[in-house]
């Protein structure tokens, strides 16, 4: 993967209070396993799919729904929305700066990694 496609973003304060209200888009996790026992997001029943699985796995989500993409730090997201988006996924966002923006705007208790 080489520089992050510029796709629509969501920034880690805007989805805080979206979920503080109930209004949850589709929450997609696409870091590897064990990132995600380091550090994550509250759980809302977020769909994990590692960036490497991406590809084949991507129609498991429905192309209607708001959908957020998250990884470390919203490259691979990134990556992975400009796929969403070329196949008809038009609500399709990026978490603006992954579990690090999240760390940084919403909960700083999280782990760094």
């Amino acid at each position: 993967m080489a520089h992050a496609p510029d796709v629509p973003e969501i920034t880690p304060i805007e989805l805080k209070e979206r979920l503080d209200r109930g209004d949850v888009p589709v929450l997609v996790d696409v870091r590897e396993p064990f990132e995600q026992k380091i550090a994550d997001l509250p759980d809302h029943d977020q769909h994990r799919i590692p960036t490497g699985d991406f590809p084949h796995r991507y129609s498991e989500l429905d192309p209607d729904d708001e959908i957020v993409v998250y990884c470390r730090s919203g490259s691979r997201s990134a990556w992975a929305v400009a796929i969403l988006r070329q196949r008809g996924f038009e609500r399709a966002y990026n978490l603006h700066g992954g579990v690090l923006g999240w760390r940084s705007d919403v909960d700083p208790s999280l782990a760094a990694y």
